[in-house]
């Protein structure tokens, strides 16, 4: 089935769509010519993204992972498409564990993925999940929850006692002495909490005896699972190397060879988390090794991959089956929910 064939059944239910086109690097792969004129890339890749771009749902997002020969062209391009108010993010993929020695000018670190709406105004983003408590929770209850201290003092543009003169009161520090909220010029201040929730939340209040005197902070705890925004540079360790990639495919079909240049299981796996839920629907136009297909099935969403040339049947069909069977033990293998809905 061809890419422009889709559109009559699946125009506007595809959810996420990721891509990873040849790079037009100058280079000629085994499985794909990437040499071609600047202009003629363009052009091929024009026609494609205007069917992408009607594949997508309304709430959905494109993924485009390319170098710095094509990516800002691509941006220009899909601006233009999708509307330059539907540009997400550009994220900067360290696709390399280690700098090349052997660089003549610069050693490059990293990939683009550049990250487009189909709607900004109904696009689903979802917020990533970590169980790892940050450095700065740096402080533990009896019970063992852990927790850091923020000044109680507010410290913003707002902050002075003519401003809010309702957060303006005194509070009774441990030695019996009244404390006010005062800027650090010595005016009177105001405190971030009205007096009726310091009075309801005496458990969150610790004061510290410092150089000026007694002051109060309160406790912020970390939560079991902290969740936080997505972020634009996405690191090795958190979302796999091109050398991970290239372990991952010679694990499976015993040869580094098989593909030269596929992607890692957790950077699908971190764009699939952000940007779908199990049973959503995933298209990758440009399957390649399969990366994106075998992640999809792992983490339960519908999946639709195109690839052409006989490597679709020789690594692809392949690479699905050994998925399908269970025999794939590599790259992800036990996916846990990692987003915040």
């Amino acid at each position: 089935m061809t890419l422009k064939a889709l559109e009559s059944k699946y125009a506007g239910r595809v959810k996420c769509i990721y891509i990873d086109p040849p790079y037009n690097t100058g280079s000629a792969f085994e499985q794909y010519d990437d040499n071609l004129e600047h202009s003629i890339w363009l052009n091929l890749m024009y026609s494609r993204i205007i069917i992408l771009r009607n594949l997508l749902s309304e709430d959905g997002s494109i993924w485009i992972s390319l170098d710095d020969n094509e990516a800002h062209y691509m941006k220009v391009m899909c601006d233009e498409v999708f509307g330059r108010q539907n540009f997400l993010a550009d994220i900067a993929w360290e696709k390399s564990d280690s700098p090349r020695m052997d660089a003549k000018l610069f050693s490059t670190r990293y990939d683009h993925t550049l990250v487009f709406a189909k709607n900004i105004e109904r696009v689903i983003i979802h917020q990533i999940i970590s169980s790892s408590i940050p450095e700065h929770y740096d402080k533990s209850d009896s019970d063992g929850r852990r927790y850091y201290l923020k000044p109680l003092r507010a410290m913003n543009q707002n902050d002075s006692r003519q401003a809010r003169p309702n957060l303006y009161y005194p509070l009774t520090a441990p030695d019996g002495s009244s404390v006010y909220p005062k800027r650090p010029d010595g005016s009177d201040g105001t405190w971030r909490w009205s007096l009726q929730k310091v009075e309801a939340s005496p458990h969150l209040i610790e004061w510290v005896n410092g150089r000026k005197g007694w002051s109060p902070y309160y406790k912020i705890y970390a939560d079991q699972h902290t969740s936080r925004p997505p972020e634009t540079l996405w690191r090795f360790e958190d979302a796999g190397s091109n050398r991970v990639s290239k372990a991952e495919i010679k694990a499976l079909f015993k040869t580094e060879k098989a593909f030269e240049t596929p992607k890692p299981e957790k950077l699908i796996k971190l764009i699939l988390d952000i940007a779908t839920i199990p049973g959503d629907l995933v298209l990758d136009s440009f399957l390649g090794s399969g990366t994106t297909s075998a992640v999809a099935h792992k983490m339960g969403r519908k999946y639709i991959g195109i690839e052409m040339g006989e490597h679709a049947y020789t690594l692809c069909k392949v690479r699905l089956d050994k998925v399908i069977s269970g025999e794939d033990k590599g790259g992800v293998t036990s996916v846990p929910s990692n987003l915040s809905r």
